[in-house]
C-alpha cells in the first residue's frame, strides 16, 4: 500500500501535507511513503529528512501518483499548466485522495473526481466531534491565522500595542476589536492580549462570551433569543432585526478601535458583510482592519482579497492563506491531522474503509463514481436550477 505526497502547486502555498514525523508513523503502520522531490522545501523540510524517516523521494510526478493508493495534499487538485493536465487525471482510478476540497463550491473538481472514480475525503468536511478533534484541520490552521493576523496588524499600526510608562510619559495601549470568536478569533484575542492591547470581542453566538472573557478581553454582543449556531458549532444566518442591531454595535466599536480583526464565517465558508464603507469612514485615521475572512469574500465591503488597500485613511488588509505564511508549524499540524485521519482506515499496511465510522461518513465526498457528500449534492443541484 503506497502513499504519495506531491508538491503543492497553488500560488503562494508553502505547506506540505506530510512531515517526516508523520511519515515515520505511517510507515510503522505498514505503508510505503513516497514524497515528490522538493515537496517540503518551502516549509524548510529537506528531502533528506524524509529519507531519514524511511520515505522515498521521487522526481517523476506522473509515476509517483500513478503508483499511489493514497495521495495526501493540502490544497485541492488543480490544473497543472506545466503538464497541460489536471492533477486528478494523474491519479489512478480508485485511488484515495485526502486533502482540503471545499466541495460545496468546487463543482468542476467534484465532477472530475467522480469521473475518475476517486475516493476523495475532504479534510475540511471532517465532522466537528470530540473524537475527530485531532483531525480538525480547520481548527489547527485557523489558530495560526488568528495569531498571524494580529502580527500583521501590529506591524502596520503606527502605534504600540502595549501600554508603556516612560520618562517621556505614558503611552496608552492600542484598542483591538475582534469580530468572530471561533478558533481564529479567540487566538487573535489571545495574541493581542499577549502583546499588551486592550481587547474587545464579539460574536453572534452568546455561548462564546465566557471564552472571550477567559482570555482577558471584554465581550460585547447583541442580546438575542435566536439560536445562533448550527449542529456543527458554526455561526448560522439570523434575522434581519438581529443584523440591524449587530451593525449598530459593530459601527460603535469600530469607531473607537485602533485595530479591527474580522474572522466571521457562515457555515465555515461564506463571509457575511459586517463592516460597511460608512463604518470605515467613521474609524480613526491610521486604523487597521485585518480581514481574516478575505478568502470567503471578506467581512468588510472594501476588502480586496490578497491586497492591502487604504480607504478613508484606514488600512484594510485582505490576507489569503495566512497559515501558509507560518509554513513549518502549519505543515506540522496539518500533517498530524491528516495522519490521525488516515490511521482510521490504514491498519497493518491494508486499507479498510469502514462506512459505519461517523468520521469517514462525514468526510467522504466522492466514492465509486458517485457524490457521497450531502451538502455538495444539494449545492450542485441548487446551482443547476434543480432546487430552491
Amino acid at each position: 500500500m503506497k502513499i504519495a505526497v506531491p508538491i503543492e502547486i497553488a500560488e503562494g502555498e508553502r505547506r506540505v501535507a506530510l512531515v517526516p514525523e508523520s511519515a515515520k508513523k505511517l510507515i510503522k503502520a505498514g505503508a510505503a511513503v513516497a514524497v515528490q522531490a522538493g515537496a517540503g522545501q518551502n516549509a524548510l523540510i529537506a528531502d533528506r529528512e524524509f529519507t531519514d524517516a524511511g520515505a522515498t523521494i521521487s522526481s517523476d510526478l506522473d509515476q509517483l501518483l500513478a503508483d499511489a493508493d493514497i495521495v495526501l495534499k493540502v490544497q485541492p487538485p488543480a490544473e497543472r499548466k506545466d503538464l497541460a493536465r489536471h492533477e486528478v487525471e494523474l491519479l489512478k482510478s480508485g485511488a484515495i485522495l485526502v486533502c482540503t476540497l471545499r466541495p460545496t463550491i468546487n463543482f468542476d473538481l467534484v465532477k472530475r473526481l467522480v469521473e475518475r472514480k476517486v475516493t476523495a475525503f475532504g479534510m475540511d468536511c471532517v465532522p466537528r466531534t470530540t473524537r475527530a478533534q485531532s483531525m480538525d484541520i480547520l481548527s489547527s490552521q485557523a489558530n495560526i491565522a488568528g495569531y498571524k493576523a494580529v502580527l500583521l496588524a501590529a506591524a502596520e499600526l503606527a502605534k504600540y500595542f502595549p501600554m508603556l510608562m516612560t520618562a517621556a510619559g505614558t503611552v496608552l495601549p492600542a484598542k483591538v476589536f475582534v469580530i468572530g470568536a471561533g478558533v481564529a478569533g479567540l487566538q487573535a484575542i489571545a495574541t493581542a492580549k499577549r502583546l499588551g492591547a486592550t481587547v474587545e470581542g464579539t460574536d453572534t453566538r452568546p455561548v462564546v462570551k465566557e471564552q472571550i472573557e477567559s482570555l482577558g478581553a471584554r465581550y460585547v454582543g447583541v442580546d438575542t433569543t435566536e439560536q445562533a449556531q448550527d449542529a456543527g458549532g458554526y455561526a448560522k444566518q439570523l434575522s434581519q432585526d438581529f443584523y440591524r442591531k449587530q451593525a449598530e454595535l459593530v459601527a460603535k466599536h469600530c469607531a473607537s478601535a485602533d485595530v479591527v480583526i474580522t474572522t466571521a464565517l457562515i457555515g465555515g465558508i461564506t463571509a457575511p458583510k459586517l463592516i460597511t464603507e460608512d463604518m470605515v469612514k467613521g474609524m480613526k485615521a491610521g486604523s487597521v482592519i485585518v480581514d481574516v475572512a478575505a478568502e470567503g469574500g471578506g467581512n468588510c465591503t472594501l476588502t480586496e482579497p490578497g491586497r492591502n488597500v487604504v480607504r478613508h485613511g484606514v488600512t484594510i488588509m485582505g490576507p489569503t492563506n495566512l497559515p501558509s505564511t507560518v509554513a513549518t508549524h502549519a505543515s506540522l499540524l496539518f500533517s498530524r491531522n491528516v495522519t490521525d485521519f488516515v490511521n482510521l482506515f490504514v491498519k497493518a499496511g491494508q486499507i479498510n474503509l469502514d462506512w459505519n465510522d461517523d468520521i469517514l461518513k462525514g468526510a467522504i465526498v466522492t466514492h465509486d463514481g458517485e457524490i457521497q457528500h450531502g451538502p455538495t449534492r444539494d449545492a450542485m443541484q441548487k446551482a443547476s436550477g434543480g432546487g430552491a
